[in-house]
């Protein structure tokens, strides 16, 4: 990577530490939404962690994470915010159906859509909210199952996942249910989503919810079943961009 492009990369990602660390308003949201499914002394994997802001609000909320991220520059990142907290874990790779290796496409201006979904970005291209999105570089990264993990560190009581169109592929290398998780959807690829629901259905996930963007609020003022929810997200208009379901065991 050259001089210019280390620079729109760290630009990037200091754009991101911008947005998710500084609304005060958004983390007590944060901290209210998630007190549902991670307390004191519970164990939690952030997946896809980005920049953290979800390991600092299990953190918060007195929880052990195992924050799990592919892209070495906001690995540096978590490393600098967690390095010296115990109760984070930082696992730099992806995570996948099989252990192995990937290739992850990077996007440097806009670190938090870099995916190893080659779909993913063959259906953003037209699409008008992912309109100026580029992924030019390509780098190969191990990776491991979500079973891995829990061999690794202990059955979590919550697993949030957010890969960017890899979400089916995640779920893929997880045969034992945990008592809920979430995975992060888009409109521009409703079908992963919908695999992810039957993926969760097999496992034995019977409750589901859905927040859109960043809105920390459930869209349905109960819990539905899989086929309800996956019509939903089905009829959903392209405006709503992307969101996350819930999954909880009975």
């Amino acid at each position: 990577m050259n001089l210019h492009e280390s620079w729109r990369l760290m630009c990037g990602v200091a754009r991101s530490l911008r947005i998710y660390y500084g609304d005060q308003a958004h983390r007590d949201a944060m901290d209210a939404f998630y007190g549902e499914f991670v307390r004191e002394g519970d164990l939690a994997f952030d997946v896809g962690a980005h920049v953290g802001e979800r390991v600092a609000c299990f953190r918060r909320l007195g929880a052990r994470v195992i924050a799990v991220e592919p892209q070495p520059a906001l690995v540096r990142t978590l490393k600098w915010i967690y390095g010296r907290d115990r109760g984070v874990v930082i696992e730099p790779c992806a995570v996948s159906s099989r252990t192995g290796t990937i290739e992850l496409r990077l996007n440097l201006d806009n670190p938090t859509v870099s995916t190893a979904s080659a779909s993913l970005i063959a259906a953003a291209r037209g699409a008008p909210t992912w309109q100026g999105q580029v992924w030019s570089k390509t780098i190969r990264l191990p990776a491991i199952t979500l079973d891995d993990l829990i061999a690794r560190h202990g059955r979590p009581h919550f697993i949030k996942i957010d890969v960017e169109g890899y979400e089916a592929e995640a779920l893929g290398g997880l045969t034992q249910a945990v008592d809920a998780l979430s995975f992060e959807f888009t409109t521009i690829q409703r079908d992963v989503a919908v695999a992810c629901l039957k993926r969760c259905a097999t496992l034995g996930y019977r409750r589901f919810n859905a927040a859109l963007g960043e809105s920390q609020r459930y869209e349905h003022d109960r819990w539905r079943s899989v086929d309800a929810v996956a019509e939903w997200i089905t009829v959903l208009p392209d405006a709503a961009n992307s969101g996350d379901v819930y999954a909880r065991l009975d």
